[in-house]
């Protein structure tokens, strides 16, 4: 039995399942392209039968969009903010719900095939690890309902499922404008219960601007192991990744004007290096027909070495991160029979993480130190348990109360004067959860969930420096209320409208003089989404994605009066996607897919123009040569529109830019055999 369930399980959301069959499923998940699932549900509750506003993309879809980083695949994720800064390894990275991609607030918990993989403030430098060739599915949980995660989960999690199993080799080739090239190249061996996946990249681009050539390269193991009884499994996954990268730097509104594509002689000699790793170990058992127990330990390394100059006036610096995390995570899912019920399933978990922190910042000229700024350890370690469950009691309701419980502890030294200082006392941080779906009918879905999610501060910002009093955690009290709907075979949408309100809202100060972070008050998020997915025939596939979206700082710090009532800075009120496929023979598919975003104001007094606006239109076409050879052709920002970054650096220097990547063409061939 657990043959098929193990294969399930670690993977929260797979399942035999297409499109259409997903429509027809009484849940209120969406999903782009296929999704294949080796088992029944009969693991931990997955994600999308238990919550809302959950969108799946399918590994086929994402493999055939060439992208140089595995976050500019979140475009095809309705709702979601991509911000690219164009700066070497920090290239960018994705967003929901009215929270921007500044690297002030990071909102979402990253997970690859299951396990936490943000950086100490937030941040998802693990992403890069993974390459579209290696992507099963992409699955996104947006709101506050979801009790299985608590640190950075503020506006939801989005897990990034690899693939595990199968036999075959997958090659990939490309090469496109910029001079850019890649190789990526996978192999699965699945026999005797022992599976084994094994994947290489290689990639390597000048850049659209000047001094912007970069070098990456990624691999990863992974063993699984079903013993004959096919009650147990047990697994082992581990990454490698590298990359050196220079950077253009950041222009001026003059400077940019003149030459977008230029990098200036004071970035000459910006840039960085950067290396991960990451290795869990998964055990997946049946203790009997219906008590089920999933465990999962992991260490995460991230070295981090970055020069960077934003500007004439100021000095480069040099910025060193070192990042050491472990932890573990593991529940039980208990799935009882009542006679009061359609059916009930009980759900209960903990976890903990430990972090040992190292940073250093120098001021210096061309990679050459001149001063110390700061040199700082902190260990910061979080505990957590939650306990939820899905009660029907009839097949068309399903009632889900949730419970989560965290607490923060730590101690943060200042190696420059030995002092050592004790994080702040948050107490246990309580999160109540709840969701209802009402389906009526199988084609439709009413729901509504509400729940809270939390913030501390990131860096020294969560440590009781210069004070001796403790700082209180920001509480973020959210809710939704949507309708999926499937009218038809091959058609689903949904619609939801949702409001998130924080309390003493954090923010890290970026290039600030301690490596601390601020507060800028209380603050509040509403939005409406609106989605749209359809298989017209077997010729045509649509769908498309808006979300409107307001960010509004409803009760401004003290420090910064001016900013009451304004809005977050970079939230554009407009997010959308849309695209179509067409099958116009067996062998040929044609696509056309559009994203954009309205512009925003670029600090939170909201007394500049706005920018980063933009709309861009791209097409591919793929042709299977023969059986086992794909031969695909595509054009990114086929119209050529002119589009930029832009933050506030200071009232002098004010507002900088950095161009995206106009016109770009590239080819690759796939090869399976």
């Amino acid at each position: 039995m657990l043959t098929q369930i193990a294969r399930a399980v670690s993977l929260c959301c797979l399942g035999s399942f297409t499109l259409a069959a997903l429509a027809q499923s009484g849940d209120a998940s969406l999903v782009l392209g296929e999704v294949t699932v080796r088992g029944q549900e009969e693991g931990p509750l997955p994600t999308r039968r238990i919550l809302s506003s959950v969108d799946v993309l399918g590994g086929e879809v994402l493999e055939s969009r060439n992208a140089k980083f595995a976050w500019e695949l979140f475009n095809l994720v309705p709702g979601a903010q991509v911000t690219s800064f164009g700066q070497g390894n920090w290239g960018g990275k994705f967003s929901i719900r009215g929270f921007n991609g500044e690297g002030e607030i990071n909102a979402v918990k990253l997970l690859i095939d299951g396990i936490p993989s943000n950086s100490n403030d937030g941040n998802m430098p693990y992403l890069d690890m993974v390459f579209a060739q290696d992507i099963d599915a992409i699955e996104v949980v947006r709101g506050t309902n979801d009790p299985r995660n608590g640190l950075h989960s503020i506006a939801g999690n989005a897990n990034v499922i690899t693939r595990i199993g199968g036999n075959d080799t997958r090659l990939r080739l490309g090469a496109g404008s910029f001079g850019s090239n890649e190789l990526q190249l996978s192999k699965a061996i699945e026999q005797d219960g022992l599976s084994q996946n094994y994947f290489v990249a290689t990639q390597h681009s000048n850049g659209q601007r000047d001094h912007s050539q970069a070098d990456r390269s990624s691999f990863a193991g992974k063993w699984f192991y079903t013993p004959d009884s096919g009650s147990t499994r047990v697994g082992l996954i581990a990454r490698h990744y590298e990359s050196e990268a220079q950077e253009p730097g950041y222009l001026t509104a003059g400077e940019n004007s003149n030459n977008p594509d230029q990098s200036l002689a004071r970035n000459a000699t910006d840039g960085g290096i950067r290396r991960m790793n990451q290795v869990s170990g998964h055990l997946e058992t049946a203790i009997n027909d219906r008590l089920y127990w999933t465990t999962r330990v992991y260490a995460n390394e991230y070295t981090d070495k970055r020069w960077v100059r934003f500007s004439a006036a100021a000095s480069q610096q040099e910025r060193l991160t070192e990042e050491n995390h472990y932890g573990f995570l593991s529940n039980l899912t208990y799935r009882p029979e009542v006679s009061w019920a359609h059916a009930v399933a009980i759900e209960g978990g903990v976890d903990a993480q430990w972090q040992e922190n190292h940073s250093e910042r120098y001021l210096t000229t061309n990679r050459v130190r001149t001063t110390t700024r700061w040199n700082q350890d902190f260990d910061f370690d979080i505990y957590g348990a939650y306990v939820q469950a899905v009660i029907q009691p009839t097949p068309q309701w399903k009632l889900i109360p949730g419970y989560r419980v965290d607490a923060i502890r730590g101690s943060y030294t200042n190696n420059l004067n030995g002092r050592t200082y004790d994080i702040n006392d948050y107490g246990l941080i309580n999160q109540p959860k709840f969701s209802v779906v009402y389906t009526p009918d199988p084609r439709y879905s009413l729901y509504g969930n509400a729940g809270r999610t939390f913030q501390v501060g990131v860096g020294t910002g969560s440590y009781k420096v210069g004070r001796s009093d403790n700082m209180e955690p920001s509480l973020n009290d959210g809710w939704e209320l949507g309708l999926k709907l499937a009218p038809v075979a091959g058609v689903e949408g949904r619609v939801a409208l949702w409001q998130q309100k924080a309390s003493n809202e954090a923010r890290r100060v970026l290039n600030g003089a301690s490596n601390d972070s601020e507060y800028i008050g209380d603050t509040r998020r509403r939005g409406l989404d609106l989605q749209l997915s359809a298989k017209l025939g077997s010729q045509w596939r649509l769908w498309g994605g808006v979300a409107f979206q307001r960010a509004i700082i409803t009760q401004a710090e003290a420090a910064n009066p001016a900013s009451q009532g304004k809005e977050v800075d970079h939230v554009p009120h407009r997010i959308y996607s849309l695209g179509a496929d067409y099958q116009a023979t067996p062998d040929l598919k044609l696509s056309l897919w559009a994203n954009g975003q309205s512009s925003y104001y670029l600090e939170r007094t909201n007394s500049t123009a706005k920018f980063g606006g933009y709309n861009l239109l791209n097409v591919s076409a793929a042709y299977q040569l023969r059986r086992d050879t794909t031969l695909e052709f595509q054009i990114k920002n086929l119209a050529d529109r002119y589009y930029e970054y832009v933050w506030w650096y200071d009232n002098t220097v004010r507002d900088l830019h950095s161009r995206g990547d106009g016109r770009a063409a590239y080819a690759t061939v796939n090869v399976k055999f």
